[in-house]
């Protein structure tokens, strides 16, 4: 009897630490989520808190990063949704870009002579794509998502009822597109006090935004699409010289994109495809980078490698890349080892002249608007999302009865093939406008995984955004932490100009002499640029880090 008790006993205390045991490998992950405001961020893990998981999280981050960052992205605006769905192992891309309106034409921003008009593709509605950012919301809350849209859109329409706080970065941004804002009566009441730059801690309130997102939240992206809202936007529009039709705003569907995937060294990279540039360039950058031992190498080797491979993938993109719904782009020769092995073969010792490789045009741009976050939940999904109205408050125009601001996409097209846009970006025949194209974007929400590790990242910054990614790429190869990844020296170059352009005291002095002997042109930025979201998960442990770049004011929560 006291053999078969203990018996008994043992096979109870064995269950008992086999049971917990089982609970502890299947805890779930730590949430977590990184976002350029701090309110997006809350709103974001209040939805985790609620039961919401990552997607309707992402909705929530997106609703409120359009109310209180409108000089990045907006209702307005477009983007690209990286997802990762846990359950199913599964990748995917939602391409929530805009388009160009039905009534566009190839030469639309050109004069009489044949030049680029100055102003007319950023300022006012005619520089408006139709925008993509309430298609997605819905359809995450459809078909990815728990909670229905009056829990994820909450905290959004409390922010633009009540109000949020200006910051010094808000000044800066409103005092740089102060004209274009004075020149739409919503946007200069909106955003501005007396048509003056509010001071910091006034309080910027969105009552019509407001009333927008609950009409969305009762009706969906019909409520914006078609109906009162639509008729506001198109009758808005088109009084203010723009050329938007209700048919546009009928017709706009998100696509579901396959993302573009490479494996650099055991890392698998996974990012955004076409329209976004980056799903070629980075792609092809890190293909040519696999051919060489680059954590060997001293700082102006390195730099200079980094900046010829940079120099070749820009070079492609400003030829091949545009909306793959309208042009062939030859993505599999583009990445493959057979072409990319090609275009390092040139690679010397000294700078290639990028006016030797394929002339097109100058001069560059920066960008610190458009917006990134990053999101994981505790059953392993997630979401890396940048989004944009392009240049800061976008075209400066909201229309009357709406709160929405209107972004100035229709910049990234190649108004002229051959002429740089306001980033000094160039592009040729494959990024020209069409009516309903979608125009090309650097944006390139990213996840990265090791055998040990899995990061969710991205950043805004116009040209720049692809650089400053394929840097972090490779810093967390080496095994940086999310806050070493964010805080990241960055350095660029884009083709043309044939300069590497570098943020203060990121390359120094002796590294600089040695470059500038190889041949290289460098020009020390005024500012730091960027504004980089980082999530990275453990795959063991399944504890979270998350970190924001301290160049922005954004936060990173991780749910303890």
């Amino acid at each position: 009897m006291i053999t078969h008790l203990l018996r008994s006993f043992f096979f109870l205390l064995f269950f008992s630490y086999s049971l917990q045991a089982v609970e502890q490998g299947n805890a779930g992950f730590q949430p977590a989520i990184a976002s350029a405001h701090p309110l997006a961020t809350d709103a974001g893990i209040e939805i985790l808190q609620k039961g919401g998981n990552a997607f309707d999280a992402a909705i929530a981050v997106t609703a409120t990063l359009a109310v209180v960052e409108p000089y990045s992205s907006g209702l307005g605006g477009g983007g690209f949704w990286l997802l990762h769905i846990a359950d199913r192992d599964r990748n995917v891309m939602l391409d929530g870009r805009e388009r160009a309106p039905l009534n566009a034409s190839r030469d639309m921003y050109l004069d009489e002579q044949g030049n680029v008009k100055p102003g007319a593709s950023i300022d006012g509605p005619l520089s408006a794509g139709i925008p993509g950012v309430v298609a997605v919301i819905e359809k995450l809350a459809k078909q990815y998502g728990k909670l229905p849209l009056s829990v994820s859109l909450a905290a959004a329409i409390r922010h633009a009822n009540e109000g949020f706080r200006v910051d010094e970065h808000y000044r800066r941004m409103a005092g740089f597109r102060l004209q274009s804002l004075l020149s739409s009566e919503d946007a200069a009441r909106t955003f501005l006090h007396d048509n003056k730059v509010p001071e910091v801690d006034a309080l910027i309130v969105q009552p019509d935004l407001a009333k927008t997102l609950e009409i969305i939240v009762r009706q969906g992206a019909k409520g914006f699409y078609r109906g009162e809202v639509a008729q506001k936007l198109v009758a808005s529009v088109q009084k203010h010289g723009g050329i938007w039709s209700l048919k546009d705003l009928e017709d706009y569907e998100v696509i579901e994109r396959a993302p573009m995937v490479v494996v650099y060294k055991g890392m698998k990279f996974v990012t955004a495809s076409p329209p976004s540039s980056g799903g070629i360039a980075l792609p092809q950058m890190l293909n040519m980078l696999s051919r060489y031992n680059i954590e060997e190498k001293g700082a102006a080797a390195r730099t200079h490698l980094l900046v010829e491979v940079m120099r070749r993938a820009y070079r492609d993109r400003a030829e091949f890349l545009g909306d793959p719904d309208f042009v062939d782009i030859p993505a599999d020769r583009l990445i493959s080892s057979v072409y990319t092995s090609m275009l390092v073969k040139d690679i010397k010792r000294s700078a290639t002249p990028s006016s030797s490789l394929k002339p097109v045009a100058e001069p560059a741009g920066k960008g610190s608007d458009t917006t990134h976050f990053s999101i994981i939940d505790k059953d392993g999904n997630r979401v890396s999302a940048t989004l944009s109205i392009n240049y800061p408050f976008g075209s400066g125009f909201i229309a009357e009865g709406t709160g929405i601001l209107l972004n100035d996409e229709m910049d990234d097209f190649s108004a002229k093939p051959g002429e740089p846009n306001v980033y000094g970006l160039v592009g040729a025949e494959a990024n020209a406008i069409e009516p309903g194209k979608r125009m090309l974007s650097s944006m390139s929400p990213s996840f990265l995984e090791t055998a040990n590790r899995t990061a969710i990242l991205g950043t805004p910054g116009g040209s720049r955004i692809i650089t400053m990614v394929l840097l972090a790429t490779l810093d967390f190869h080496q095994g940086a932490s999310a806050e070493q990844m964010v805080k990241l020296g960055r350095f660029h170059h884009q083709y043309l100009p044939d300069k590497i352009f570098y943020e203060p005291g990121v390359i120094g002095e002796k590294v600089k002499s040695e470059l500038i002997k190889s041949g290289h042109t460098l020009e020390q930025l005024e500012s730091d640029y960027g504004n980089m979201q980082v999530v990275i998960v453990d795959k063991k442990s399944k504890k979270s880090e998350a970190a924001s770049d301290p160049r922005g004011g954004g936060k990173a929560t991780v749910i303890h």
